[in-house]
C-alpha cells in the first residue's frame, strides 16, 4: 500500500513537473507549496538559526527553482533532492556574504580617519543614498498596490512572510507568488529607470 500511494505521489509530481515546465504556474506552486515546510524545517533554518534568514534563504530558493525549472529533468525521484541542493547553495551563498561583509566592516573599522577628504566621500556617499531612495520611491509609486504592498511589508517593514500574508489577506503561498511577482516588476522599471527610458 505504501509502495502503491509513494509511485502515486511521483506520478503526480511528474505530471506537476511537466506542467510546470510547459509554463503553468498553478502547477509549480503546487510543487513548491508541497516541499516547503520540509526545506524550511530540515534544510535552511538548522544551519542558520534565524527565521528571518532561513525565510530569505527559502523565497531565493523558490524564485530560482522558478527561473530554472526548464532545466530540471525527471529521473523518478521527485523534485524534493533538487530544491534541497538549491536551498544549500543559497545557505553557503548566504554564509559567504556575511563572511565578506564582516571583513569589510572591519577593515573599515581598522582604517584611519583621514578627515576632510572621509567628509567629501561622506557627502558623496549620501547623495547616492538619496538618489537610490528617490528612484526606488519612483518605481514604487508606479507599481500596482498589491506589488507595492508586498515588496514594503517584506523588505521595507522587514514583516515575516506570515505575517505579510495576514496583512494583505492572503495564504502565505499566494503571498510568495505575490511577492515574486512584485519583485521582478520592481527590477524591470528600476532598470528602465536606471537606463533612463
Amino acid at each position: 500500500m505504501a509502495d502503491t500511494q509513494e509511485a502515486q505521489r511521483l506520478n503526480e509530481e511528474e505530471r506537476l513537473i511537466a506542467e510546470a515546465q510547459a509554463g503553468r504556474t498553478d502547477a509549480l506552486r503546487v510543487l513548491l507549496l508541497r516541499h516547503a515546510d520540509s526545506l524550511h524545517r530540515a534544510v535552511i533554518l538548522p544551519r542558520l538559526g534565524s527565521v528571518a534568514a532561513a525565510e530569505d534563504v527559502l523565497r531565493e530558493t523558490f524564485v530560482t527553482a522558478i527561473e530554472k525549472i526548464a532545466s530540471f529533468r525527471w529521473e523518478g525521484r521527485g523534485i524534493y533532492g533538487w530544491l534541497r541542493q538549491i536551498a544549500q547553495n543559497k545557505i553557503v551563498d548566504l554564509h559567504r556574504r556575511t563572511q565578506r561583509t564582516g571583513r569589510i566592516l572591519r577593515a573599515l573599522a581598522d582604517e584611519p580617519r583621514a578627515g576632510a577628504a572621509r567628509a567629501d566621500e561622506a557627502l558623496v556617499a549620501e547623495e547616492d543614498r538619496r538618489r537610490c531612495r528617490d528612484r526606488i520611491d519612483a518605481v514604487l509609486a508606479i507599481l500596482p498596490e498589491r506589488y507595492r504592498a508586498a515588496v514594503e511589508l517584506r523588505l521595507v517593514d522587514e514583516r515575516s512572510r506570515e505575517s505579510c500574508a495576514e496583512a494583505l489577506g492572503v495564504t502565505v503561498g499566494t503571498f510568495d507568488v505575490l511577492f515574486f511577482r512584485a519583485v521582478r516588476a520592481f527590477r524591470k522599471q528600476y532598470q528602465e529607470l536606471e537606463d533612463g527610458r
